[in-house]
């Protein structure tokens, strides 16, 4: 496959996608290729700039805010406002607290939430891992569950 940049005499600019150079001549000869917006036959490829990959030793800088110019923590190309990152990270480590007191059940986590639910265990602190299907049973047998916000490692998959 090959893409070209294309342009209608309506300064139209859109890609088109073809087998070869020569599939998407014979099909500008025959008049199928059309912009999209105008519906104009009358398209020819536009420049277009080489996609050149970086090298494989290059590192990037750290992102920069294009407003401000900082380098702090970048999202979709815009800095977190600080407040917002302190909330998550504030998050993060109530979670991580909340964590290190409870205990890790795996797949088992509907089964054992049951369990305890229904007597046939102690109550405990758990967390593992349910399928959306297993959470809303839980929830409609009136189980409470929650998701955590932030994923989490499996204990044997840590370093």
């Amino acid at each position: 496959m090959i893409v070209f940049d294309l342009i209608c005499d309506g300064s139209h600019r859109f890609e088109g996608w073809f087998a070869s150079t020569s599939q998407y001549e014979d099909q500008l000869e025959r008049g199928l290729v059309t912009c999209p917006e105008c519906d104009s036959a009358a398209v020819r490829k536009a420049p277009m700039a080489p996609a050149i990959p970086a090298k494989a030793n290059r590192q990037d800088p750290a992102p920069r805010d294009p407003a401000s110019g900082s380098s702090e923590t970048v999202m979709s190309n815009r800095a977190i406002p600080p407040a917002v990152e302190k909330a998550m990270r504030a998050l993060a480590a109530a979670q991580a607290k909340a964590l290190s007191q409870s205990k890790w059940v795996g797949t088992s986590f509907a089964e054992e939430s049951r369990a305890m639910h229904y007597g046939e265990k102690d109550l405990a602190t758990i967390h593992g891992k349910a399928t959306l299907q297993e959470a809303k049973e839980l929830l409609d047998e009136g189980i409470s569950v929650a998701p955590l916000p932030f994923p989490v490692a499996e204990p044997d998959e840590l370093n």
